[in-house]
């Protein structure tokens, strides 16, 4: 297939915001392409050559484009700098630019422009920047004008295409049945297998009984459980029955992926941390007997005299590129392992926790950094009870309990595990991972920090969309403004992007992709007429306009607690800002 083909679709992509139809595009593009190059076009509308969660990074900023630019059309680098300033987008200047020569192109296929830019994030090391350059640049030469708009963008991550990897999978099912039917079956595979370009292919080529035939393998991330929310052990008992507790620890979670020699450390966002950790991998090198396994737990930083677990700030400095080695030193890790995967070939997440549980005892071996979570089977809500203000007298969030018989549900929220964190025992104390969907421009001493607030919204996993909760503009030090305006700076967007749903009062003045995770506490949840968490609206009369029948929910006097290392379809969801608020209400 042509790449200029392809191009035509992606130009349709970024001229809609609306899903549906973004739904329709993706799947007459899927139903045209080869099962060959199904997998290559759908990394490339990723803004990737390879799955998100192999580490091959493009590597090119701005600058780097636009030097390729000169070299491709002969101009002069400032003048092109210029020109960006004024469009605000390397696309729309590559674009101009091959119009002013020209280029009408040399009509290359979607294999051709893959491989080089394949060759680009595979190039590194000394002279790498020229290389790189020299590559975007022979490449632009052989473009026309809509296929460059396109091409510049991929390597500097604004492909601006707006949809999420959900839209993706309703497409896939489109291009199956006309419909989004066949969604469930494919997000099952997809939750243990996150490689769309794999998923795509095996669909193309075999249809939904060659997804039957994909299992969990070792060091391809399996998308992690997530536990709903209760606030006592009465309504633990209640929900789940007899159930296993252990202790909720403040840490970051990890995946741990080992073939007997090798190991992969995988976050819940789906990036290999593995070079991060140098203390785990030797751990698991020496704890942990057996072939093949995939295993989860909490990373979290102790102190070697006393033992003692250090406090979320404390831990969250070993997130770091640099200084690795005596980082580790200075602030050791345990991996408190809690659930166990895959084994010797064979998947367990359709396994009972229990079976899961039983088998994990067996491979890990008494040791210094992998431990495994501390778990007591308890039945009676006052034994929950004791458990929890145990886990609180301890400086630990609360605890965690999980059905006897729950299967381990990759990617999904699920009453088979259960928190209970301290919070939940009184007013709203209690946390709510938002994404950052916008920012204001700061005025007065915020003019320094870039931006003086900020737009949070939540996650509608029902319709794939983000919805308001609260514009933040106090709460903040000094630092944290600079560290935000920072992170938003490098995703921001010329547009609101189709899977957000804002009321058009709080339109902020710089739209920002849903990438940034932050960790929000508020005294309560309130509701508000024009949030649209939960906000259900109605026609006027006239029919022209729509009012306001359920207002949305709003957090009152939020503040920012910490920045979340997370994929932002993991924040908080509808439904538990709903349960927050039920919760809440009977507090009161």
């Amino acid at each position: 297939m042509q790449f200029l083909e392809v191009s035509k679709y992606l130009e349709k992509l970024e001229a809609t915001t609306l899903r549906n139809s973004m739904v329709e595009i993706l799947s007459e593009l899927f139903a045209k392409v080869p099962a060959s190059e199904i997998d290559k076009i759908t990394y490339l509308m990723q803004g990737r050559v390879a799955p998100l969660y192999v580490a091959l990074e493009f590597g090119m900023a701005d600058k780097m484009m636009i030097k390729a630019m000169a070299k491709a059309y002969g101009e002069d680098g400032k003048e092109i700098l210029k020109l960006f300033k004024k469009i605000g987008d390397l696309g729309g200047v590559v674009e101009q630019l091959s119009q002013n020569k020209g280029i009408k192109g040399a009509n290359l296929s979607v294999v051709d422009v893959f491989n080089n830019l394949k060759k680009v994030a595979q190039t590194n090391g000394l002279g790498s920047v020229d290389a790189k350059t020299e590559i975007i640049s022979e490449l632009l030469k052989s473009l026309d004008p809509l296929s460059s708009r396109f091409v510049a963008r991929i390597p500097v991550g604004k492909l601006r295409l707006g949809f999420s990897d959900m839209t993706v999978l309703d497409a896939l099912s489109w291009t199956l049945s006309k419909s989004k039917k066949e969604r469930p079956e494919i997000e099952k595979v997809y939750n243990f297998h996150p490689d769309l370009g794999f998923i795509a292919k095996e669909l193309k080529e075999n249809g939904l009984k060659g997804l039957t035939r994909v299992k969990p393998e070792v060091f391809t991330p399996i998308l992690m459980a997530k536990a709903e929310r209760l606030s006592s052990g009465e309504e633990i008992i209640e929900k789940v029955g007899k159930c296993a507790v252990e202790p909720k620890i403040d840490g970051f979670r990890l995946q741990a992926h080992f073939d007997g020699k090798n190991v992969k450390l995988v976050t819940r966002n789906l990036e290999d941390a593995t070079f991060m950790y140098p203390d785990v991998i030797k751990g698991i090198k020496e704890q942990i007997e057996t072939k093949e396994v995939i295993f989860e737990g909490e990373a979290i930083a102790y102190n070697p005299l006393t033992g003692e677990f250090l406090p979320f700030q404390q831990t969250v400095q070993r997130k770091r590129k640099y200084n690795i080695g005596s980082v580790s030193s200075a602030i050791p890790l345990k991996l408190i392992a809690f659930d166990l995967l895959y084994l010797n070939g064979e998947s367990l997440i359709n396994k009972p926790y229990i079976e899961r549980r039983k088998q994990l005892e067996k491979i890990v071996k008494k040791g210094d950094v992998v431990i495994l979570s501390e778990e007591k089977v308890l039945e009676k809500a006052s034994d929950i009870e004791m458990e929890f203000q145990e886990a609180v007298s301890l400086g630990l969030e609360g605890v965690m309990a999980k059905r006897l018989e729950g299967v381990y549900q990759a990617g999904a929220r699920s009453w088979n595990w259960i928190k209970y964190k301290r919070s939940y025992s009184g007013k709203l104390e209690d946390t709510i991972d938002a994404v950052v969907m916008g920012y204001n421009s700061g005025k007065g001493k915020r003019t320094g920090f870039g931006l003086g607030a900020f737009l949070i919204g939540v996650y509608d996993d029902r319709h794939d969309m983000f919805v308001t909760v609260s514009k933040i503009g106090t709460g903040l030090t000094d630092q944290e403004w600079r560290d935000l305006y920072e992170r938003a700076s490098k995703i921001k967007t010329d547009k609101k992007p189709p899977l957000y749903d804002v009321d058009k009062m709080l339109a902020p003045d710089v739209w920002v992709k849903p990438l940034i995770v932050v960790e929000i506490r508020a005294d309560e949840i309130t509701r508000s007429p024009i949030h649209t968490a939960g906000r259900k609206l109605k026609p006027s009369k006239s029919g022209e306009a729509f009012n306001v029948e359920t207002p949305g929910f709003a957090l009152r006097f939020p503040r920012l607690e910490r920045f979340r290392d997370k994929k932002p379809e993991d924040a908080t969801t509808i439904s538990e800002i709903k349960e927050m608020y039920k919760s809440q209400r009977k507090e009161k």
